[in-house]
Formats: C-alpha cells, sequence, structure tokens
C-alpha cells in the first residue's frame, strides 16, 4: 500500500495521456468532502461540502476545503458533480460559486433542489445539469455515467468517469440496503458491468469499514419508533439531520398511527422538508403537517416535533432547549429522540445536551439504548462483496479518518487488489493514474478555510490559538505612558483583568517588578514601544505562572508622550 510522504513536493505536469486525482478535502476527517479531476487540461469536481468546527474552533460557523490550489484554474472547470445532497457534500459549493458563478453544477433532481435554495440565500443563480441513474453526459473530456446508490439520503449517485486514461468510479456515499423505504436499490449489476470493463481505479467510501457485516435495513427502525411512540405520555421531540427524508418519513408515519400532529423546528428542516414534499420524495398525509404555533392548541400528547440538533450544535435548537434557551421548554414527560448516529469529534457535545435534556425531565431515546438508528455507509462485509464484484485494478479508500481509510484498504487488499496498487492518500495528496498504475506524485495545498461571520479564509491558526488562550484564560491587560525620549514611566501601570480569576487588586504584587524592568531598560536606552511591550508581557506572564500556575493572554498597551 502506497502512502503519503511528509515531504512531498509540488507534484510535476500531469503526463500526457495521464488522469490526475486530488482530493481536497474528505480524506483523514469525515467532511468537507472534493475532489478534483484532471484529463487533458481539463478539470471536473467531485462534491465540494463543509466540515463542522469542534470545541477547539471557537467562534468558527464551517469549515471549508481549500480553493488555492485550483483557484488560478477556474476557468478549466467543466463542471461540479455532487453526489448527493448532504452538507459535508454541498456546503462549500456556494464560497466556490463566488469565485466564479458559472461552473455547471450536476445532480440529482433533490441534490440540485436543495443546493439551488441554498445559493438563493446566497444570491447566486447556477447554471445546473440534472442527470438521474443510468444517464450518460459529456462533461469536457470527461464521459460521465451516474449510477444509483442507496444511502441515508434520497437520490444519491456514484458517477464513473471514462476518458482515454481510463475507467475511474468514485462511490460517493454509499450503502447496500437490500430493503430500501424508497425501492431504490445500490446498483449492483451496474457496477459489475462496470467492471467487466474493467475499472481502472475506484474511489470508495470507508466511513463504515472498521463495522463488520452489514448495515441493517433502515425500515428496522419503524417497529422500534412505533414502540416509542405508543409508550410516550407527552410531547415527542425528535432530532434528526435537515437532510435525511428517510428518517423523517417514519417519524411522519408513526405520527400518523399514533395520532399525532407534526410541527417542523429549526429553517434548515423547514425548508429541506418543504423541498423533499414538493418532489414528491416525502409523503405526507393531509393535515398531519401544522405550524409550530398551532401547537399550542394541541394536547400534549398529539404533538411531535421534529428539529436539528442530532450532533449537538450549539446553536440548534435541541441543544438550545437543552440549555433552557429555546421557545420550547422541555418538561417532565417529554419523550426526545436523537434518530442519528454520532459523528466522531462530537460524542461530548452529544452527550452533554442528552445530560440536559434528562435534568429537565426529558426521557431521551438514542442510538445507545434504542435501535433509533442505522448508519447510510456500507459496512466491511458490503465493501468486500462491493469490491468482489468490481474487481478494480487500483483502489483509493476515500471519505474517513486515517482509521477508516487504513481499513478500508486492508479489505480491498483482501479481495485481491495488488498491495502496490491500493493508494492511502490525505488531503492535497495527488495521485496519478498512469498506464493503468496509480501513484503519489506530489502534494498541494489543502488546509482548513475557516468561515467565521462574514469573513472567509480570514481567521488563522494562530488566532484561533488565541480564541482558545482566551477561552481558558482569559485576558489581563496592562496600560502604561512612558516617555519617549527617556523610555522611563510617566503613568501607569493599571491593570485589569477579565476571565483569568485574578482580582485586579491582586496585581499589586506585580506593579513594583514590572516598574524595575522598566527602569532598567531606560537606563540600557530602550525606548522602542514594541521592545517594552515584549518586557512587560515577559514580566508579567513570569509572575502569572509563578503565582497562579496560569498563562492567560496578556495585553500591554504602551502610550508615548
Amino acid at each position: 500500500m502506497s502512502h503519503p510522504h511528509p515531504e512531498l513536493g509540488s507534484p510535476p505536469p500531469l503526463p500526457e495521456g495521464g488522469f490526475r486525482v486530488t482530493p481536497l478535502g474528505g480524506l483523514g476527517e469525515i467532511g468537507r468532502n472534493m475532489t478534483v479531476f484532471e484529463f487533458d487540461g481539463r478539470l471536473l469536481i467531485v462534491d465540494c461540502g463543509v466540515l463542522f468546527p469542534e470545541e477547539e474552533q471557537p467562534g468558527i460557523d464551517l469549515i471549508l476545503p481549500d480553493f488555492s490550489s485550483i483557484r488560478d484554474r477556474l476557468d478549466d472547470i467543466d463542471g461540479i458533480v455532487l453526489t448527493h445532497g448532504h452538507e459535508d457534500h454541498i456546503g462549500g459549493v456556494p464560497y466556490l460559486l463566488r469565485e466564479k458563478p458559472d461552473i455547471p453544477l450536476i445532480g440529482s433532481k433533490l441534490t440540485l433542489a436543495l443546493i439551488e435554495a441554498k445559493l438563493q440565500e446566497h444570491r447566486i443563480r447556477p447554471y445546473t445539469l440534472e442527470v438521474q441513474e443510468g444517464h450518460r453526459e459529456r462533461v469536457g473530456p470527461f464521459d460521465c455515467e451516474f449510477i444509483a446508490v442507496n444511502h441515508s439520503i434520497p437520490d444519491a449517485l456514484a458517477l464513473a468517469v471514462r476518458t482515454p486514461a481510463g475507467l475511474v468510479v468514485h462511490t460517493g456515499d454509499f450503502k447496500m440496503d437490500q430493503l430500501p423505504l424508497d425501492g431504490r436499490l445500490t446498483d449492483l449489476r451496474a457496477f459489475s458491468r462496470l467492471g467487466e470493463e474493467g475499472i481502472d481505479l475506484l474511489l470508495s467510501d470507508s466511513t463504515n469499514a472498521e463495522v463488520p457485516g452489514f448495515v441493517p435495513p433502515e425500515r428496522d427502525i419503524s417497529q422500534v419508533l412505533r414502540q416509542v411512540f405508543a409508550g410516550a405520555q407527552k410531547r415527542i421531540i425528535v432530532a434528526s439531520f435537515a437532510s435525511h427524508v428517510h428518517r423523517i418519513q417514519q417519524i411522519l408515519d408513526a405520527a400518523h398511527e399514533y395520532g399525532r400532529r407534526v410541527a417542523f423546528v429549526g429553517r434548515s428542516m423547514v425548508r429541506n422538508m418543504g423541498i423533499a414534499r414538493d418532489l414528491g420524495y416525502l409523503k405526507i398525509p393531509a393535515g398531519l403537517v401544522v405550524d409550530v404555533k398551532a401547537l399550542n392548541d394541541l394536547p400534549e400528547e398529539e404533538v411531535v416535533l421534529v428539529c436539528t440538533g442530532s450532533q449537538g450544535e450549539p446553536m440548534a435548537a435541541l441543544s438550545r432547549m437543552a440549555n433552557r434557551d429555546h421557545q420550547i421548554r422541555i418538561v417532565q414527560g417529554d419523550t426526545v429522540i436523537l434518530a442519528s448516529s454520532l459523528i466522531p469529534g462530537n460524542e461530548n457535545a452529544v452527550y452533554r445536551v442528552i445530560n440536559g435534556l434528562t435534568r429537565w425531565g426529558a426521557n431521551v431515546v438514542h442510538k445507545g439504548n434504542a435501535k433509533v438508528h442505522v448508519s447510510g455507509h456500507a459496512s466491511a462485509g458490503e465493501l468486500l462483496y462491493f469490491y468482489n464484484i468490481c474487481q478494480p485494478s487500483n483502489l483509493m479508500p476515500v471519505h474517513g479518518e486515517w482509521r477508516h481509510l487504513r481499513a478500508n484498504a486492508e479489505l480491498g487488499a483482501l479481495t485481491g487488489v495488488p498491495q502496490d496498487q491500493v493508494v492511502i492518500a490525505e488531503d492535497g495528496v495527488v495521485v496519478d493514474l498512469v498506464e493503468g498504475k496509480a501513484k503519489i506524485v506530489g502534494k498541494v495545498q489543502a488546509g482548513y478555510v475557516y468561515v467565521d461571520g462574514l469573513s472567509v479564509g480570514d481567521v488563522t491558526e494562530s488566532a484561533l490559538k488565541d480564541r482558545r488562550i482566551l477561552g481558558d484564560e482569559g485576558i489581563i491587560s496592562v496600560f502604561l505612558v512612558v516617555d519617549s525620549a527617556t523610555g522611563k514611566i510617566t503613568g501607569g501601570p493599571h491593570i485589569h483583568s477579565r476571565g483569568s480569576g485574578i482580582d485586579d487588586a491582586d496585581f499589586s504584587g506585580v506593579v513594583p517588578r514590572i516598574q524595575e524592568a522598566l527602569d532598567r531598560s531606560a537606563q540600557d536606552g530602550v525606548t522602542e514601544v514594541h521592545q517594552l511591550q515584549q518586557l512587560i508581557r515577559r514580566t508579567m506572564g513570569r509572575w502569572v505562572s509563578d503565582n497562579y500556575r496560569r498563562r492567560p493572554m496578556i495585553l500591554p498597551v504602551v502610550v508615548e508622550v
């Protein structure tokens, strides 16, 4: 198995007749999926998603792929293929189209409807090409075939790309549910046909590669939901992804069966379910769904609320309910269902929400105590089956953390893919397919690009470090006035603290140290403001560390007169 090397340099020019794959997100992480295909000087992008921030990224709204490696080649992009409508695959599209709004978007009906609604908020009217399984479309030099795959959202597609360099297949996110709610199976016949044609490079979903066996059918959840609904005494509040149409359909069916009304809570949930209903993907009996305000007139035992927040997102509806910061107040006897998986890294946030809800008397049903979720990604048994059907010459695991990528690579090797033709890459690592052999040839920049309010890419790792220090240790400001000629103190120092846990009165002990240090520097002829600030920062920092074992941010302000 080949793998990236930290000393990789910039990739060489693509050899004539070669095919290049550059993942800009989604490898080594769960989220911000984006892959760039290149052939004959033209580019085809597969997905452009976002990653959601973790606790150590305070103030960040979203994390985008880094577009810098393609920024000067935007005119070479023939299209963006969107495999499905989840945020980690489409959420970054508005930010890429801001740079060139006329790049065509290619995807299925539901996927395009979801991204068009999102782009409307950004005031972008995209060029779109709607496709469905079985379609073949020429996109520049790329002959694209679209294949039905089953996932936790309707209308998901895999992509097969034919060029003179060979046949490259990207699975997107997929599983092999044999009893899907919508009857839309992963098209194994199509994959078998592609395997017989000869798949030169297969990029395959790795998320569940560590999980043995097969993913249970989605419909298994229906019986569990009915049991929860049958036993619920008061309101039922369901938290789910705002795009999980199949799961919401099961909630609606259970509510209808038990005589309850449903209201959607949260802008994204209301928008997405409206789109799914209008396009026929969500079947809603007449009168079942009502406006959230109408619930005040209904008995508690007839109410179901469907909201976002299943991952513990701080601003999502469920988190705000747990914190008593939402118009909907959790009361004793309410039932809360978290109908989703735990995305790696979100565990603490989710359990914090569960504890908050339990504190107010809710009965919380989640994956840990009931079968209210099945994954949308193929487990190891399905992947083995899949590789035996496809028989790729080269395999490149995608979509997963390092442990998932390695587990997927081992599955591929078990089914006969030669060890030296299983390519484990990470974000930014460039893989070339030349004369039927895939290998790593270099690396491009593919770091995190942070979205903070209206700012995109302005927040650096250094700024995040400052935010973490401020959040963990607080800030101490030191203000003083010095003589510009001599460097001697003429006013202050005035010291104030916020969030450090040190009372302002306690700083009397450090004032003589600062005065003494500045007197010495004045005798040495030091008058430059920056040097004086550094001296104050060191003196204050040493005193705080010695006396309080803390490391707050120290902000010295020196004014010359």
